[in-house]
C-alpha cells in the first residue's frame, strides 16, 4: 500500500487530550485513518476518558472487538465501566445493530438516523450532561466497499450536529482505502473540522490538525 500524504499542508499540533477534546475540538466532527488498532484504541480511551473525567455523558458506538478492548482498558485505569453504565454516563452501543436501524435498501435512511441518534442522544443527556460521542458505523459501511453510503451518513451526522452542538468522533481503518488512496483520504477529510494522526500512538499527547470541511 503506498503511503498517504495528508490533505492539508498544515503542520501537526499537539495538545493534551483533555485540552484537545474538552477546548479545541468540543463542538468539531473529528476523524482520525488510524495504521492500528492499537494507535486507534489509545485515542478512543482518551476521548472516552477524558469525557467521562469532565462529567459528560459519551456515547460509544462501536464494534463489539473494539467494545470489549476499550472496557478493559478502562478497567484497567481504575473506571467502574458497570457504575458508569447504569448512571448512564457511558453508553456503549453495538455499531452493526445501530446501523440497522436506520438502513433501507443499503442507504441510510436520513428520517429515520435523525430518530434513532435523537433518541441516544436525549436519552443519554437526562441528567443535562454534555455529550460526546464516538460513532464507527461509517468505518463499517466504508470497509464494505459502500463510499457513497459512507459520505451521505456522516453528511446526516454533519446536519444532526448543526443542531446539537456536541463533539463527534470518527474513525477508518487505514486498510480500508485500497483504491485511489488519496482522493478517497481527501473525500472522507472534507466531511470533517478536524484530523488526528493514526500514525502516532501516544497516550499523553494528540497530534492534529484542521481538515477542509465541505459543506454537506
Amino acid at each position: 500500500m503506498k503511503p498517504m500524504k495528508m490533505p492539508e499542508d498544515t503542520q501537526w499540533m499537539t495538545a493534551d487530550p483533555q485540552v484537545f477534546w474538552g477546548e479545541i475540538a468540543p463542538t468539531d466532527h473529528v476523524v482520525q485513518i488510524y495504521e492500528n488498532d492499537d494507535a486507534f484504541l489509545n485515542l478512543l480511551l482518551g476521548f472516552v476518558s477524558s469525557g467521562l473525567n469532565a462529567d459528560e455523558c459519551v456515547v460509544v458506538i462501536a464494534t463489539t472487538v473494539h467494545l470489549t478492548a476499550l472496557t478493559e482498558r478502562l478497567n484497567r485505569e481504575g473506571y467502574d465501566v458497570a457504575v458508569l453504565s447504569a448512571d448512564k454516563q457511558l453508553i456503549r452501543l453495538d455499531a452493526e445493530e445501530t446501523l440497522a436501524k436506520f438502513m433501507v435498501n443499503g442507504w441510510p435512511d436520513a428520517q429515520l438516523f435523525q430518530q434513532t441518534v435523537s433518541r441516544i442522544i436525549k436519552r443519554d443527556n437526562n441528567k443535562n450532561r454534555r455529550v460526546r460521542a464516538f460513532g464507527e458505523m461509517v468505518a463499517l459501511l466504508w470497509v464494505q466497499g459502500q463510499s457513497a453510503a459512507t459520505i451521505h451518513l456522516e453528511n446526516l451526522w454533519n446536519r444532526f450536529c448543526e443542531t446539537e452542538a456536541f463533539c463527534l468522533f470518527c474513525a477508518y481503518p487505514k486498510t480500508g482505502f485500497t483504491q485511489d488512496i488519496q482522493a478517497s483520504l481527501d473525500t472522507i477529510c472534507c466531511a470533517h473540522s478536524k484530523m488526528i494522526s493514526g500514525e502516532h500512538r501516544s497516550r499523553t499527547k494528540v497530534f492534529y490538525k484542521t481538515a477542509h470541511q465541505q459543506a454537506s
